[in-house]
């Protein structure tokens, strides 16, 4: 238009420079601003910090559809007058699905077996991974109830009150972000390319004429519809009322395997918080069948060790090592409780991380899980002038979940399920009611009994490496909260890989070269996590900070 500026607001040529914020009667933290105001405006008006984390959540919902959405699952820490409390609001496999039922449809699928028989190729596939959309992947959405169990035990707001931002967003419109814009456009061709009629709602309802460049407006008026909905009867319609006929009609109707029973049999779980001194501050994560205690494991194995500076490749090969270690034991042995064989408190031992940390050498290494017979999102942090303080994460796991959304309702479906192995030997193998591995991980740090605050890097199996580096940053290397975010990362893929972003030293990028990793360096920087950090000062003032490599704001009252 002429008299216009024309600029392209995914771009950012040159460094940007964030610095911490303060704040003392409050803070919200997270990857979109409209989101952060959300909250914020809760705060103002006498909510506290789980009201504030609760609205911020369910607008997130509306702003950030890649990541997640209504049919989310949830995690979170909340640090309520002086105790810390852990929600696991994941959700179990349908009681209809099995690991027969997905090989028998995987076999199919390929055409048979050796012999073009379906029980052949079972046999073949019996090792296979889950797929990763449609029905198979789906387990029961966990958000919307535990929206409602965060506010009935710790929220003073008016519940509904805590959907009017959303609403708004999702009927009047909003501007999508520069790096939501970027990961709504990178599932374009994802999604367009599948075939299956099931997949018809999810391109009507988020991609068929939709304008997604940075700044353009984004309305979901059947998400609005739903938010009303779950406002008006304390989310129970999700389980038990019109939206749960939708899903489970949406669901016989294509070969789904949710039912009026799944959903209404759904609860939340409160747990109790697990955690791992390091270096003097006490690490909380949540339990499995949440990956948090890869964290925690591979903070115990380096906390034998002297980290010597975060410019020293010494130091960055240990944190590889140490990583590559603890997510081997952790992709062998997490899995939901009710289920899982190992010891976690094996994994927090000082014999855990002696025996670990021993069999780190000079040169790069392949990892076998520990012989235990000898010893993918969106983050958010929220706080009150009380203390209070919220780690809160949700997500569908990939983008755009099981690629399914529920006609008329603006819900996209999980593809946590996608998590589970068809090994039946391993104790995360697919089991009807059985919750899945878990890559969503809140994180809270504290001090001699005290709360210093909650972090979180969100990203699917980036979020320990995240988390890990981000603490390491902190404690070990003393940054601020917002160094420790914006400082380059590394992630390991597998075998001896490792993604380096651009911006990394690049002397330890050649000493982790002559060690034997398989170095790759990134300049798409979307894959290494987005976090954010509040920390409370010992006069009760808030620092807090948000990743460059998101549309975050740290918003402060």
């Amino acid at each position: 238009m002429s008299g216009y500026l024309t600029f392209d607001g995914t771009l950012n040529r040159y460094p940007s420079r964030r610095s911490v914020v303060y704040g003392r009667n409050g803070m919200v933290c997270t990857s979109q601003t409209l989101a952060a105001q959300a909250g914020l405006d809760v705060l103002k008006k006498g909510g506290n910090a789980i009201d504030a984390a609760i609205a911020t959540a369910i607008s997130i919902a509306v702003l950030e559809p890649p990541s997640n959405g209504i049919g989310s699952d949830l995690f979170a820490l909340v640090w309520y007058h002086g105790k810390l409390y852990g929600l696991n609001g994941s959700g179990p496999a349908p009681m209809g699905l099995n690991r027969e039922t997905v090989l028998e449809k995987l076999a199919c699928k390929n055409g048979g077996g050796t012999n073009g028989t379906v029980s052949g190729a079972i046999e073949n596939l019996s090792a296979s991974a889950m797929p990763e959309t449609g029905w198979e992947a789906v387990t029961i959405p966990g958000a919307p109830a535990s929206w409602k169990e965060l506010h009935d035990k710790f929220g003073v707001a008016d519940f509904e009150s805590l959907f009017e931002a959303a609403i708004r967003y999702a009927e009047e419109g909003y501007p999508l972000q520069p790096i939501c814009s970027r990961l709504w456009k990178k599932n374009v061709p994802k999604v367009m390319s599948l075939t299956d009629p099931v997949y018809r709602w999810v391109k009507e309802q988020f991609f068929l004429n939709r304008d997604l460049d940075a700044g353009a407006v984004m309305k979901l008026p059947e998400m609005g519809k739903t938010l009303r909905e779950l406002a008006k009867t304390g989310c129970k319609s999700f389980y038990e009322g019109d939206i749960a006929r939708a899903i489970v009609d949406f669901s016989k109707e294509t070969g789904g395997y949710l039912t009026e029973q799944d959903l209404s049999s759904y609860r939340p779980e409160w747990v109790e918080p697990i955690s791992l001194d390091y270096r003097g501050y006490e690490v909380c994560e949540i339990p499995p069948n949440n990956q948090g205690l890869v964290v925690l494991m591979t903070l115990n194995i380096l906390r034998q060790m002297a980290l010597e500076g975060k410019e020293n490749p010494e130091t960055v090969h240990k944190q590889l090592e140490a990583m590559k270690i603890g997510f081997t034991d952790g992709k062998m042995y997490i899995a939901d409780p009710h289920y899982m064989k190992a010891d976690v408190n094996y994994f927090l031992s000082q014999a855990y991380g002696e025996k670990r940390a021993a069999e780190i050498g000079a040169e790069a290494a392949l990892p076998k899980p520990v012989d235990l017979n000898c010893g993918g999102t969106v983050y958010l942090c929220t706080a009150d002038g009380e203390g209070n303080m919220v780690s809160l994460i949700q997500s569908h796991f990939y983008n755009f979940g099981a690629k399914l959304a529920v006609p008329g309702t603006g819900i996209l479906l999980n593809n946590r399920g996608s998590n589970f192995s068809l090994d039946p030997g391993h104790d995360n193998c697919l089991a009807p009611g059985k919750r899945p591995y878990h890559t969503i991980i809140p994180g809270f740090l504290l001090k001699d009994g005290d709360a210093v605050g909650p972090f979180g890097v969100m990203g699917g199996y980036m979020q320990p490496q995240g988390q890990v580096q981000v603490v390491n940053n902190m404690v070990d290397f003393a940054l601020n909260p917002q160094e420790a975010l914006d400082a380059p990362r590394w992630q390991w893929t597998g075998g001896k890989t490792v993604e380096i972003e651009a911006a990394f030293n690049k002397d330890i990028v050649a000493d982790l070269i002559r060690r034997g990793h398989d170095v790759k360096l990134m300049e798409d920087f979307t894959s290494f996590g987005r976090g954010q950090i509040i920390l409370r000062q010992p006069d009760g003032v808030y620092a807090a900070a948000t990743e460059p490599r998101t549309d975050g704001v740290a918003a402060a009252w």
